[in-house]
């Protein structure tokens, strides 16, 4: 047991399995995103430390008609889980790579349900509009892919436009708790996806949003796939090393 800045104490007792699949503990067919509660206990323990600017963002449990809370003086949020990398497994034009390759698609789902592939975003609608979660799905531009997502939030920071921009403004309340985008990528363990400079690492060949975000073909899947598959097992990495060094 620690104590945080703010004076109250902090359970980070527990282990995380970076390998853990959030599937093995969620009824058959339902969201993993929802009703694993080894996710949510890790997302728990995970982002309820102090912010760039020090004070305590302490997550409550608000199941089982919420996921996670937190209220302060910093503002009121409600937090859901996402998973963060897409397979594109429904999509037509790549139909033909998964039936010949049934055994990779396996394993990019199995690794896409690790807490590396696992984000947090604000869960509640604001004036019945679309969350972040429900943004990033729908966006032709986007499709769920995350780095394009986090393209989108340093352009939020930055203060320049992109497909998200709507979405990002309706919640840049949230987005204030990080201070920059730098602060955003360091809290959440984002590092093995920016580079030096701060600009974003892709998983596939980037034009500024001009394109379909879904790969096309075989090769350019795997390539995609291939880079996604690396910034999980680095952020899964990096994870495991942070809580190594957390006080019990």
């Amino acid at each position: 047991m620690t104590i945080d800045l703010t004076g109250r104490a902090m359970d980070r007792s527990g282990l995380i399995d970076t390998t853990f699949d959030f599937r093995s503990d969620t009824p058959p067919g339902k969201d993993a995103d929802a009703l694993s509660p080894t996710l949510h206990r890790y997302h728990r323990l995970l982002w309820s430390k102090p912010l760039p600017g020090g004070f305590l963002f302490e997550l409550t449990d608000r199941r089982p008609r919420g996921y996670l809370y937190h209220r302060s003086e910093l503002g009121e949020f409600r937090l859901s889980s996402d998973t963060v990398i897409p397979t594109f497994r429904k999509e037509r034009k790549l139909a033909h790579v998964f039936e010949n390759s049934p055994e990779e698609l396996a394993e990019f789902m199995r690794i896409g349900y690790t807490i590396g592939a696992m984000m947090i975003f604000p869960g509640n609608q604001v004036n019945r509009r679309m969350t972040i979660n429900a943004a990033r799905g729908c966006h032709p531009l986007i499709k769920d892919r995350f780095d394009l997502t986090v393209e989108c939030v340093r352009r939020h920071y930055a203060g320049d436009e992109s497909p998200l921009s709507p979405v990002l403004v309706r919640y840049a309340d949230f987005f204030r708790l990080f201070g920059d985008f730098r602060g955003y990528v360091e809290f959440f363990l984002l590092q093995d996806l920016v580079a030096e400079h701060g600009e974003v690492r892709y998983f596939a060949p980037f034009d500024g949003f001009g394109s379909s975000p879904v790969p096309d073909g075989l090769d350019a899947y795997r390539d995609y796939r291939d880079h996604a598959v690396r910034f999980i097992e680095a952020r899964n990495r990096r994870i495991a090393t942070w809580w190594s060094v957390q006080p019990v």
